[in-house]
């Protein structure tokens, strides 16, 4: 297994649509002045966060439960910006939309100027032949509000490319969460 390069990613989202929309460099100033960068990195590509956000509330005294989510747990918010209350999390979707290889696993961490401001960006690995809009959680670990800004970069995807081919994929199982558009609840 290999991580792949810049090059290969460019190829990838040309030639298969693995990543759509595709920015073949990284962009790092926008119409308001400097955004936390995205699209295309030395083995890796930066995703943007879409504008649609749902805050999580406890408004209801609910008990988060993976198997029973209550989504009256969230407020829904569209928003260039998304501000995270002290100690919570919001759910996002990413802008790009990702169509895995069959012989490809995508690992995806958070960008570091996130992380330094206490904000953890969470998404299980892409597995292959998976292909949706990426949900993203942002957990807010400070006492204070955070803000999240929609349309740039959140977390970087890390391509990992096998020798072989799985026996199963995740199409192959028709997995649960395939094909997702939007930001996707847990589902038992």
């Amino acid at each position: 297994m290999s991580i792949k390069s810049d090059r290969w990613i460019r190829r990838m989202a040309e030639q298969q649509k693995m990543i759509d929309p595709f920015i073949p460099g990284q962009i790092r100033d926008g119409e308001r002045g400097r955004v936390i960068s995205y699209g295309t990195s030395s083995y890796g590509y930066d995703i943007r966060c879409a504008d649609e956000f749902k805050i999580f509330t406890n408004i209801n005294s609910a008990v988060v439960d993976p198997k029973n989510f209550d989504d009256n747990s969230f407020v829904d918010v569209q928003s260039d910006v998304c501000i995270i209350p002290p100690n919570s999390f919001a759910l996002a979707r990413t802008v790009e939309y990702l169509r895995i290889p069959r012989n490809v696993l995508v690992i995806c961490l958070g960008k570091s100027t996130y992380a330094r401001c206490g904000i953890i960006v969470n998404v299980t690995p892409l597995e292959p032949e998976w292909e949706g809009h990426v949900t993203l959680e942002f957990s807010n670990t400070t006492p204070l509000p955070a803000k999240i800004y929609a349309n740039e970069g959140v977390a970087q995807l890390l391509f990992f490319e096998s020798d072989e081919v799985c026996d199963t994929s995740y199409g192959d199982r028709a997995g649960k969460y395939q094909g997702q558009q939007g930001v996707t609840l847990p589902k038992p």
